[in-house]
């Protein structure tokens, strides 16, 4: 497959919403995990609209809500947005409590299209790949980045492994990985 004007337009479009953005305690720029979800995405069998969407899954999240969702649904079309928006755990401001967010999240990807499913599953994947490599690096004093602590983590990632019924390549990856932060976890 070969990828449109439109892939580099989202490219563009994904750079400017998130320029200013680092990842959580890294320094690492945001735009590397845009790429990293886009990329895995399109290794695992993703049309074009699902990897723009993969690039913007976390615009509506982190960049301006409703308002965003509605520039995205204008210039990348209605499909790409309803992918963005069921990749979003809130759009509000302040957000609801983590907790009760990442359950609402969990219980929707359950029974979410298989488009969604695997943009999700691919973001989920980078993130714990990158949350595997930083334990190894940093230890424990990683939890401190993220607010549901070190159990919120575990149990988090724990059931999204379960979460995922349509991708089974990402999905089976998304679990071993999380095998690997289990052990380590369980000897610091």
């Amino acid at each position: 497959m070969k990828l449109s004007n439109k892939f580099q337009e989202a490219l563009a479009y994904a750079f400017e919403l998130h320029r200013e953005q680092e990842r959580t305690g890294s320094g690492v720029p945001y735009v590397a995990h845009l790429l990293g979800v886009s990329s895995l995405a399109l290794e695992h069998g993703a049309d074009e609209e699902m990897a723009i969407a993969a690039l913007l899954h976390d615009s509506a999240e982190d960049q301006g809500g409703e308002e965003t969702l509605k520039a995205i649904e204008l210039r990348f079309g209605e499909r790409v947005a309803k992918i963005v928006r069921a990749c979003t755990d809130a759009t509000e401001q302040p957000k609801p409590p983590w907790r009760e967010r990442k359950m609402r999240y969990l219980e929707h990807l359950r029974d979410a299209a298989s488009d969604v499913q695997l943009v999700a599953a691919c973001d989920k994947l980078y993130n714990l790949r990158c949350i595997v490599n930083d334990y190894r690096a940093l230890g424990e004093p990683l939890w401190q980045r993220f607010t549901g602590g070190r159990a919120g983590v575990l149990w988090y990632y724990h059931e999204l492994c379960s979460a995922f019924t349509s991708t089974d390549a990402v999905a089976a990856e998304l679990a071993r990985t999380y095998a690997q932060l289990e052990a380590l976890a369980d000897n610091p």
